[in-house]
């Protein structure tokens, strides 16, 4: 027989620890009640207090009702609010109008907004104004009723036919990314004042529109669409509305 001794100090170790996992299942066990009895009490105190509620409307039914006619009567007003909110921009745009010399006097920013308004007059309901940083030659971006898609750049000149005239530069750039980049089925440069000579031609064989001072204010202070102004424009892709 060995007459070393029992190690006393390893079987304790060992015994702690497989006993440290049964401690940790009863702490993670009463854990779990404790959010079970939480929940149970909220769940408790939240029904009391709907039937509480319940049964306090049943005595006092008249707020009910008249919670009902204070909401009936608000979406009515809100509803003819909207209403005529609608028909005033309705009747706003058709008969929008704008003197050319109106135009001169706007802004650049102005001036594109100008021109959206003008489509959202003739029927182009998601006419958007998109000029600015970034714009890739784009300063409205319109659909006609007959679901052709308009580009349009604007070159707006404050000095009217004495400003600089735009040339064939400012319609290359504008050919190059209307109908790759944005789709166009008429492109149009737009502008108060006035093209060079060779503008028109380089248009013509581009099959891009020019709008000049004079066509502008043809169309800007009548009521003929500018679709039905320029010549040469593509067929309909839908039937008109």
């Amino acid at each position: 027989m060995s007459g070393r001794r029992p190690n006393r100090k390893g079987s304790a170790r060992k015994a702690t620890a497989r006993r440290a996992p049964v401690r940790r299942r009863r702490r993670r066990g009463s854990k779990e009640e404790e959010k079970l009895l939480t929940v149970g009490v909220v769940v408790v105190v939240g029904v009391s207090l709907v039937v509480a509620l319940v049964q306090w409307l049943l005595v006092h039914w008249w707020v009910l009702v008249l919670a009902g006619v204070l909401a009936g009567g608000t979406g009515a007003v809100w509803w003819q609010q909207q209403v005529q909110r609608r028909r005033w921009e309705a009747a706003r745009a058709q008969g929008l109008r704008f003197q050319v010399g109106r135009l001169d006097m706007l802004g650049h920013a102005e001036f594109e907004h100008a021109v959206r308004d003008l489509l959202l007059r003739d029927g182009c309901r998601d006419a958007l104004r998109t000029g600015g940083r970034g714009d890739k030659g784009a300063d409205v971006i319109a659909t006609d009723p007959a679901g052709r898609r308009w580009v349009i750049q604007c070159k707006h000149r404050r000095d009217g036919l004495a400003g600089a005239a735009i040339g064939t530069p400012d319609l290359q750039r504008l050919n190059g990314t209307a109908r790759p980049v944005h789709k166009a089925d008429v492109v149009v440069m737009l502008t108060n004042g006035r093209f060079t000579r060779d503008a028109v031609p380089f248009a013509g064989d581009q099959q891009m529109h020019l709008v000049d001072r004079h066509m502008l204010a043809r169309w800007a202070a009548g009521s003929w669409p500018l679709w039905e102004l320029l010549p040469k424009i593509p067929p309909p892709r839908r039937p008109a509305h």
